[in-house]
């Protein structure tokens, strides 16, 4: 094992025992959610896995150390601590360094749950190109993440407030398979509704974890993404909230917002202006994944 990692007992014997373990990462908690929200939707995540037969591996930065598995007061100063840095790849090392306390993103969150020997991560929603490409340039690391590190993740689709066309061209690009659960069309992170249509479906399990393990077998580099849609019941109208995205876009222009900056503001302002009703079914899309992930990583390790 790698010397910077501190696995929980738990995780461990899981890992061990060839069983199905599930990665979350620590952004949403530090970064992507309100206290005391957070904290409960974190617990409620991992108990949700454990129900499915799965061991939930929250993922973080304390004291030097990548801790694959986190106790209930790590997830509190995580959700609470106002020096809690937002970590992507290029920042792993630094905040490792000097022993921060560090929130993993998408990208870090596969590349330690990898170093672990994790197979699947379940998240709210990935990041990609942001909308003003052609001014900024600014694409998340998670798209390079996907095309490199063997670690299948479950999302329901990339952020609503990202460019979704350009975000597919480049998975499809970088040769990322995208799997649509039960759709034919990439899910909208708060709605389930879009006209971006994918090139595979899939409707059980079973075909998911094949597909997975002929992929291995193939040696093809890489995570599989499965696009998991927020249920129906818990689906926003899809022009009032990219009604709200456009609001949100333009006070993060007027305020000078950028970089990784960005992600958490917009989808501040667009809890803040839908009155909390995107909390809702932020949390609401986060506990579907979760569910599907668990039972995905136990079809695989049968």
């Amino acid at each position: 094992m790698n010397a910077f990692l501190d696995i929980k007992d738990e995780v461990l014997k899981a890992i061990e025992g060839n069983k199905a373990v599930v990665a979350l990462e620590s952004t949403i908690i530090s970064h992507g959610m309100p206290y005391p929200q957070n904290v409960e939707m974190a617990k409620n995540c991992e108990a949700i896995i454990r129900e499915q037969g799965a061991v939930p591996a929250t993922i973080a930065i304390m004291d030097g150390k990548i801790k694959i598995g986190l106790n209930d007061e790590d997830l509190q100063t995580l959700a609470t601590a106002k020096d809690v840095v937002k970590v992507s790849r290029r920042d792993l090392a630094q905040v490792l360094s000097e022993k921060k306390i560090g929130a993993t993103t998408v990208a870090t969150t596969m590349i330690c749950a990898k170093l672990a020997g994790i197979k699947f991560f379940v998240t709210g929603g990935i990041g990609g190109i942001h909308r003003g490409y052609e001014q900024t340039l600014d694409v998340s690391a998670d798209l390079e993440e996907l095309a490199q590190t063997d670690v299948n993740v479950i999302c329901a689709g990339a952020k609503s407030i990202l460019d979704l066309p350009r975000t597919l061209e480049y998975l499809e690009t970088k040769g990322v398979c995208v799997v649509g659960y039960k759709t034919d069309y990439l899910p909208q992170f708060f709605t389930a509704e879009s006209e971006y249509k994918l090139n595979t479906r899939m409707d059980c399990v079973e075909d998911i974890s094949a597909l997975i393990h002929t992929k291995e077998k193939l040696g093809l580099q890489g995570g599989i993404l499965i696009t998991n849609p927020i249920p129906k019941e818990d689906s926003m109208d899809k022009a009032y909230i990219d009604s709200l995205i456009l609001q949100a876009l333009k006070e993060a222009d007027e305020k000078g917002i950028k970089g990784k900056a960005v992600t958490p503001f917009l989808l501040a302002e667009i809890v803040k202006n839908s009155h909390g009703e995107s909390l809702k079914a932020n949390i609401a899309l986060v506990y579907n994944n979760a569910k599907l992930g668990a039972k995905l990583a136990v079809e695989y390790f049968k």
